[in-house]
């Protein structure tokens, strides 16, 4: 199926692994340009693997997007390589996680930046670039914790809902200039993050990874992980005309985790 996403340019953050390295690959596969930023020094090897595979044109650029300075060099160097930004995909490390008293206010404020900050600084850098043009589309990724809060996960639990209210808000004052806003909130995705909170929740557990990943897949009616694979796709799919009437959701990709989540 093609999607109609092809010569468009898409500018995907932490996407040197994971789901921000999927969601590239997925876009590029369909024909975009993409920009890809990270901290990691895996960047370069990323973006060769997504031309590699895909032929796409590929900017990588190295940035830590909780650093205003380093989004707004970012966005510049998209910009000055590519024209445009048609697709901007929100992404970022997770907050620090444990239990409330596990964790202090200086925590706390990681993850304000890391959620947060980061998520503001990209919108401050690319929104008046997509209301000149007069359209875009925006997907923020967060986590199916905003329906269902995660054990030892409360900085994320608490944060990620506020980047919710944002992009919800940013929705109703976007639409009308053209610009569609959404957030994909994944569940269980077998990532290095994931594998980091399996660690967290085994040591504290005194269990094993493999313990705990096999316990949190009997919640969601599926019984397993999503895939890397999957999640790009959705994301492909979500920037695309073909979900042109998609605004302002919180698409849930999550294999029926938060079915009967209020």
């Amino acid at each position: 199926m093609d999607l109609g996403i092809e010569g468009q340019v898409a500018l995907v953050t932490a996407a040197s692994k994971g789901l921000g390295k999927a969601a590239a690959m997925a876009l590029a596969a369909e024909g975009t340009k993409v920009a890809i930023c990270a901290r990691s020094e895996l960047l370069e090897k990323t973006a060769e693997e997504i031309r590699s595979a895909t032929g796409a044109e590929v900017l990588a650029v190295r940035a830590d997007v909780t650093d205003q300075a380093q989004v707004q060099d970012l966005v510049r160097q998209t910009l000055d390589r590519f024209g445009q930004i048609d697709i901007l995909v929100i992404n970022a490390g997770g907050p620090p996680p444990g239990d409330f008293l596990d964790l202090t206010p200086a925590d706390w404020e990681i993850g304000v930046r890391a959620t947060i900050m980061s998520t503001l600084y990209l919108c401050y850098a690319v929104i008046p670039h997509m209301v000149e043009r007069g359209r875009g589309c925006i997907i923020c990724n967060q986590s199916y914790a905003v329906k269902h809060p995660l054990a030892r996960l409360i900085t994320a639990n608490s944060l990620r809902m506020a980047v919710i209210g944002m992009m919800k808000s940013l929705a109703n004052e976007l639409g009308p200039k053209g610009i569609r806003v959404n957030t994909v909130n994944p569940a269980w995705t077998w990532t290095d993050r994931v594998k980091q909170l399996m660690t967290d929740r085994a040591k504290a557990n005194q269990t094993t990874v493999e313990a705990e990943s096999a316990a949190v897949v009997q919640g969601l009616p599926l019984k397993r992980m999503g895939t890397v694979e999957e999640y790009g796709k959705t994301i492909a799919w979500l920037a695309s005309p073909a979900a042109g009437f998609i605004h302002g959701h919180n698409l849930m990709f999550d294999g029926g985790g938060t079915a009967t989540a209020l």
